[in-house]
């Protein structure tokens, strides 16, 4: 089953628009194709958990702000 998330999709994009970074290098960095990146951004396909992971980490958010389960920036404990 594939469940489409719009704030992810939204709170990605926005966040890789604050930090100016390209749907190419968000590519690189979850190393995938740039097509690919798209279909996650655009909601087409879900994240493996390790991405989800990395993405909170490397945006210094929490996954439950990606996942639009809070409004929420900051990560438990810090």
């Amino acid at each position: 089953m594939n469940v489409i998330l719009p704030d992810f999709s939204a709170r990605l994009k926005a966040l890789r628009k604050e930090k100016r970074l390209t749907q190419r290098q968000m590519a690189e960095l979850l190393a995938c194709t740039e097509r690919h990146y798209q279909k996650i951004e655009y909601g087409e396909v879900n994240l493996p958990t390790l991405d989800l992971m990395l993405l909170a980490d490397y945006f210094e958010v929490s996954a439950d702000y990606l996942l639009g389960r809070t409004d929420r920036r900051e990560v438990n404990g810090l």
